[in-house]
């Protein structure tokens, strides 16, 4: 059985070299792309089809090499958990992820020692279950791109079509134009939106808030400073080519229970302070009323 103190040592080796080596592929994958632009710029699109291919190969053994990281990153956090003769539940599949994938992934040999270190830790039946993955605690997305299968068609465009818009060529031809066209057609829509009575001032259809409803509004978004949070886009990924930001609306803001009880209670109060102990009190127009009536 395999010292645990000598297994946590090498992940963490293994956990420098699997960020050298994400390094140095992204350098490689930066090379890369600028070949692929050039070619879509010279209208080679079908060799250009065909050398992506390598681009996506490599983006996905990076994000491989990423997943093995966190991997080993657990590993050597829950290090006392290895003491235990058996794997626990919370290490297995991170456990047999790397054993499964150490002897398929391409640049980092090294990760092998860690695999025999962990099959010798764990016994030859654990092994077996782990390479052939019968009983599916490999992870789904270490499984998935270790499979050797050609990306499909709609990957390749999209990493094209990505690569081709970040060095600023018109690819797929006229994607430029219809790109410039769908803004213009968004601030005209802005522009009506601002201005929708053809320059002629609409009349107010509602009148002004009371105090008590202007105290109730919700402030615009954007008044006052900038929020200190900034949120920055996730990295592109072969699952997820584009990625984009949604966010959320402004809560809608809501007084509870608890508070329109207390304003109703305040506003009958109100009115029994106001009207005192006899009563409302009349007005002149109304006691002269009363004194006619007396009179007849």
């Amino acid at each position: 059985m395999a010292p645990s103190s000598t297994l946590v040592n090498k992940l963490k080796v293994q956990l420098k070299l699997l960020r050298m080596v994400q390094a140095k592929d992204a350098a490689l994958a930066k090379v890369q792309r600028r070949a692929m632009a050039q070619l879509l710029e010279q209208g080679k699109d079908e060799s250009a089809k065909i050398r992506v291919e390598n681009i996506i190969r490599l983006d996905m053994n990076t994000e491989l090499l990423e997943i093995i990281e966190l991997y080993c990153e657990l590993l050597t956090a829950r290090a006392g958990l290895l003491e235990q003769k058996e794997c626990d539940p919370g290490l297995e599949e991170a456990v047999k992820s790397i054993i499964y994938a150490a002897p398929k992934i391409e640049g980092v040999k090294e990760l092998s020692m860690v695999r025999q270190l962990l099959a010798e830790k764990y016994g030859k039946e654990f092994t077996l279950e782990a390479v052939e993955n019968r009983d599916d605690k490999v992870a789904k997305r270490v499984a998935d791109r270790l499979k050797v299968e050609p990306p499909s068609k709609e990957l390749v465009e999209a990493y094209l079509s990505t690569i081709a818009e970040a060095y600023g060529i018109d690819w797929p031809p006229g994607t430029k134009a219809r790109r410039k066209a769908e803004a213009e057609a968004a601030e005209e829509e802005d522009d009506d939106d601002d201005e929708p009575s053809d320059g002629q001032k609409l009349k107010a259809l509602e009148g002004p808030l009371s105090n008590e409803e202007l105290s109730r509004a919700t402030p615009p978004r954007d008044l006052g400073p900038g929020s200190p949070v900034s949120v920055v886009p996730p990295s592109p990924s072969t699952d997820n080519v584009r990625p984009r930001i949604h966010l959320p609306g402004p809560p809608d803001l809501k007084p509870s229970k608890k508070m329109v009880d207390a304003t109703k209670a305040k506003e009958v109060n109100g009115d029994k302070k106001a009207a005192g102990p006899g009563g409302k009190i009349p007005d002149v127009d109304e006691l002269t009323k009363r004194f006619a009536q007396l009179k007849r």
